[in-house]
């Protein structure tokens, strides 16, 4: 499968500058060919989050819902029925809510993954270290009067039905049934869309951290995807350029929805 893709040149830095790195290649378009059939598409963390009216406290903490609203509205549909209609694997990464407990591609997920590991050794906490996360929740995030509602709303957490699974399509809660999905499929590149790219699609189980440090080439799709951003960063979503061009340069590529689009459906010799 023909595919154009965005790649970072990450060199020649000139020393001679002022600013040694302006002299970097920078974003760069190369046509690469993937195998489709070792190539997994990954719905990772794709929420229904509620309304505002609902959980306004959620909605006031995690500003980016909106956005991850309207890419599930707008990009996931033609999307994934591209990726359906191909050779492709389609995957889902869950978090630790049972919302999905009852799809047959969770149960496949648990039965080739087996018993979930034991759990690592933790640090030792004392009074003084939760005090810390006590202020961190009060001043830094949620804020003691959003605690309530996002608790609500990670209780009533479902997929949109725009990004609900189908099928037996694998769904995986942790990196250990990721990569028992994958093994079993034979994947290698998996292409991650969802929310968010800067936090939970690099670092929550299941996620670009783990899978590339078990061989996995881990791209995304700039539109399929958002970011968490603060008050300076927000107008221009520059979290999200800053956490492609770190997917570029560290873990795979980043695809145009359009020339992701047309690799998938274009005619087959």
């Amino acid at each position: 499968m023909k595919i154009r893709a965005q790649l970072y040149q990450q060199f020649d830095a000139d020393h001679a500058r002022d600013v040694p790195a302006e002299s970097y290649g920078g974003w760069k378009s190369v046509d690469i060919e993937i195998n489709p059939e070792r190539t997994a598409v990954v719905s990772m963390h794709a929420w229904d989050c509620g309304t505002a009216d609902r959980f306004p406290g959620w909605w006031r903490a995690v500003e980016y819902i909106p956005r991850s609203h309207e890419i599930c509205r707008t990009v996931y549909p033609p999307l994934l029925k591209a990726v359906r209609e191909s050779s492709l694997h389609l995957m889902h990464v869950v978090s630790d809510q049972d919302y999905y407990a009852e799809y047959p591609g969770y149960k496949r997920a648990v039965e080739l993954a087996g018993p979930d590991p034991d759990p690592p050794e933790y640090a030792r906490g004392d009074d003084e270290l939760g005090k810390l996360w006590s202020l961190k929740g009060e001043q830094s995030f949620t804020g003691t009067h959003n605690a309530d509602d996002i608790k609500r709303g990670a209780a009533a957490m479902g997929f949109p039905e725009e990004a609900r699974p189908e099928g037996s399509e694998g769904i995986a809660k942790n990196t250990e049934q990721l990569f028992a999905l994958c093994k079993d499929a034979q994947v290698n590149h998996l292409v991650y869309i969802g929310f968010a790219i800067n936090w939970c699609l690099l670092n929550s189980p299941g996620g670009m951290v783990d899978m590339s440090r078990r061989g996995f080439m881990c791209s995304t799709i700039r539109e399929a995807v958002t970011a968490v951003e603060n008050k300076a960063t927000a107008r221009e979503e520059q979290c999200k350029e800053i956490a492609l061009w770190r997917v570029a340069v560290a873990f795979g590529f980043v695809f145009e929805l359009g020339d992701f689009l047309a690799g998938v459906v274009a005619p087959r010799p």
